[in-house]
């Protein structure tokens, strides 16, 4: 059995027994339909559904959902109790901060971070700013100009 443990999940909703293996990284429930690269990381109470991949160096917090056809590529970040909705992409080092939703057919560009508790509706590009936080300043501390 190479080391791999199975668990078999019923869902309330339908009624049918799925099986999924712990990954050996965190030991998350992983579809065996599910592409997890062995460096990835995947948090005891984390789910990876049928048809979804994650690229190697990821990591996802614990009580995160990926979903069904879902891609991470390599060395995102998914925070805790996040969901990546059905066929959503999630570009290389992205960030996904602490209860973020991604709709279906999302696609968040490569280094591009998500805020916590965010909801991105389906079909939606998330882009990178083009301005970094960091660099705006409160309106009360920009120079006035005289008249």
């Amino acid at each position: 059995m190479s080391g791999r443990s199975t668990t078999r999940v019923a869902f309330e909703e339908d009624g049918r027994n799925v099986v999924y293996r712990r990954h050996r990284n965190g030991g998350g429930l992983v579809s065996p339909d599910a592409s997890v690269d062995a460096t990835a990381f995947v948090a005891r109470d984390a789910w990876v559904e049928a048809g979804a991949s994650v690229g190697p160096g990821s990591s996802i917090g614990s009580g995160s959902w990926i979903d069904e056809g879902a891609r991470l590529g390599h060395d995102v970040v998914v925070g805790h109790n996040v969901h990546v909705g059905p066929g959503a992409e999630v570009g290389d080092r992205a960030h996904l901060e602490n209860g973020v939703r991604l709709g279906a057919g999302v696609r968040v560009e490569p280094r591009t971070r998500v805020a916590g508790d965010e909801s991105v509706l389906p079909g939606s590009v998330v882009a990178r700013a083009a301005i970094r936080p960091r660099r705006l300043r409160p309106a009360d501390s920009a120079r006035r100009l005289s008249a």
